[in-house]
């Protein structure tokens, strides 16, 4: 029986609604020539057809991983020759990140125990299901945006700060960080939009813990990009999208508004 499916025409309207994008983004990944549509027609709407689907499958795949746009064209090429493989490799990375995050989730309940006083835990169990890659990739931004001096200074400086903590305050500093993704998290759900200035004081509040995090002043253009690196990173955007989907995009665009409000 033949699959209708593979033979439907959309619109980018259709599309953008059929992949969870917007419209604006499928216009610009056909500007810089990452997903072109099957046909233009003469009123000028693009369609998109079955290999067009396929292929942004891919690009929203690689975007999840943290992919940056520019780096995918390549990665889209490479896996030409063998899909097949490469969607078997996605899968396997994804249930990798599925049992971190289970171990990571299993971590928060342990930790929110001790904290309501049901149980104290071990130090190392503090840690588990942290991923070391997430500490590499953020040391990558920091010396793309800063540079490689900078960078190890900044580095330096918030190693300096945690290394300073005590266990109790480290358990503290992650039981604010955890309560303040929840303080997010209830105000998104409540409808609140991410650049309603009543947001300011949870704002302010989260901006002097990254200061106290990472022992450095955190600049309007800094805590703009740390909002997006929380999106733009696979395990960043699904800590926060955990307690509500859509978060991470949400708090990047609060903290975005609130540097323009606030630290310039």
């Amino acid at each position: 029986m033949r699959n209708d499916a593979r033979h439907t025409i959309h619109t980018v309207s259709e599309l953008a609604k059929l992949s969870g994008t917007s419209v604006r983004t499928l216009h610009h990944y056909d500007a810089i020539g990452l997903l072109k549509p099957a046909t233009v027609g003469e009123n000028g709407y693009r369609y998109y057809g079955r290999g067009e689907l396929m292929r942004l499958q891919q690009i929203l795949v690689h975007r999840e991983f943290g992919v940056a746009l520019r780096d995918i064209p390549a990665l889209l090429d490479a896996q030409g020759s063998d899909r097949l493989a490469a969607l078997r490799e996605q899968r396997a990375r994804l249930e990798e990140t599925a049992d971190r995050y289970r171990r990571l989730a299993q971590t928060i309940d342990r930790t929110i125990a001790e904290l309501e006083g049901r149980t104290t835990i071990m130090d190392k169990q503090l840690f588990e299901g942290f991923s070391p890659q997430l500490e590499s990739d953020y040391e990558a931004w920091l010396i793309d945006r800063y540079g490689e001096p900078a960078a190890r200074d900044r580095l330096a400086r918030g190693a300096e700060v945690f290394a300073a903590m005590s266990d109790a305050q480290k358990t503290d500093w992650m039981a604010e960080a955890i309560a303040m993704r929840d303080d997010f998290a209830s105000t998104m759900a409540r409808g609140t939009a991410s650049d309603d200035p009543s947001l300011d004081p949870l704002l302010k509040r989260h901006h002097a813990w990254v200061v106290r995090t990472t022992g450095t002043p955190a600049t309007a253009d800094a805590y703009t990009a740390l909002g997006r690196l929380n999106v733009d990173n696979l395990e960043f955007r699904a800590m926060y999208d955990a307690a509500q989907p859509g978060l991470a995009q949400w708090m990047a665009e609060a903290m975005a508004s609130f540097a323009r409000r606030a630290l310039i």
